[in-house]
């Protein structure tokens, strides 16, 4: 398993060889026992990161930046055939950039996966006139690769995380990965789990329950703007029924749609600016290309804002290297 999880290593949001070092996978002495070299995580997990903050709760804007590189890990995993069925804050370690890296692949299984190309029609919308909205309708080929033919009997993971099909023993598949990842969106913004009951039996009588996810009602605060379309897709992840759940059919292609990333440019998703938040120590370091001797961020800003001006542009709505397009919600319609 680690062998083919690691062929590639490479992706977004997953360990590349800065976390694994595939030249210490080896079988040693004939026996099969593997070493793995570990990079270190200096700011820990995001479990550790959420006991820091007040009521165990992270802002919006940080959930939102967290749970998409972990989208785009999980997207790498079941593109590669991978079932994760592990994800929690505990195995999500925040790198000392701020970015974060799946850890713990024990529980993993594998499973064929055909990758596809889909079209869709996306509807733009443009300008008003005077005889009405302008809309155009657009074909849109995206790249889908989702192990839906995935199928395990084993009952493991720890226990706020499982799904209802894993917990009734009935077999799961794909659709365990993307219940736990509606699990961690709900954790990070409400600092508790969706089903969580006194006891350990309790809790899994909860999710294997009919009862619908619930939502703590916060008073005396003023809602922040994208939370109604988190709870949103909190609950289209949540459905107890795998074969209505978001993702289970076409994986992080529609889940990537909803309107809470909106915003978000994924190819760049890496180049984004780490929220801050209490608790996390992030380490700005130089590029080779300011070390040697090109012009800094700053003074090319002041340079494109010159030109900007020259040439008589009008300027975006946000600067380039800022990153309010991604930690400030954006209502758009899809």
């Amino acid at each position: 398993m680690y062998s083919s999880l690691l062929r590639p290593a490479t992706g977004p949001g997953f360990p590349t060889t800065t976390f694994f070092s595939q030249t210490l996978l080896r079988p040693l002495g004939g026996f099969s026992l593997y070493l793995l070299s570990w990079t270190t995580a200096p700011n820990g997990d995001l479990h550790a990161l959420l006991r820091k903050q007040p009521s165990n709760r992270l802002p919006i804007q940080a959930v939102r930046f967290f749970v998409a590189e972990v989208l785009l890990a999980l997207e790498y995993l079941h593109a590669k055939g991978i079932v994760y069925r592990d994800l929690k804050p505990e195995n999500i370690l925040i790198r000392e950039d701020g970015h974060i890296m799946l850890s713990d692949f024990d529980l993993c299984f594998h499973s064929d996966v055909s990758p596809k190309l889909d079209s869709r029609t996306q509807i733009k919308e443009g300008s008003n006139s005077c005889f009405g909205d302008r809309r155009r309708e657009e074909r849109v080929t995206e790249f889908v690769a989702e192990p839906t033919s995935a199928f395990s009997r084993s009952c493991v993971g720890t226990h706020e995380y499982l799904a209802p099909e894993l917990v009734s023993g009935n077999g799961h598949g794909n659709g365990v990965d993307w219940w736990a990842f509606g699990v961690l969106i709900y954790e990070l913004l409400y600092g508790t789990t969706p089903f969580k009951g006194g006891s350990k039996e309790s809790t899994l009588r909860n999710i294997a329950s009919t009862r619908e996810v619930r939502f703590p009602a916060v008073e005396g605060e003023r809602e922040e703007p994208g939370m109604a379309e988190a709870r949103d897709l909190i609950e289209k992840l949540l459905v107890k029924d795998p074969r209505r759940r978001l993702g289970c059919t076409r994986g992080a292609t529609d889940i990537k749609r909803h309107p809470f990333f909106n915003g978000i440019k994924w190819p760049l998703i890496r180049t984004y600016r780490p929220p801050e938040v209490r608790g996390l120590s992030v380490k700005r370091s130089k590029s080779k290309a300011q070390l040697g001797g090109v012009a800094s961020p700053r003074r090319r800003r002041c340079f494109w804002k010159r030109l900007s001006h020259l040439t008589r542009i009008k300027s975006s709505k946000y600067s380039l290297n800022s990153n309010h397009n991604y930690y400030s919600y954006v209502n758009q319609k899809v």
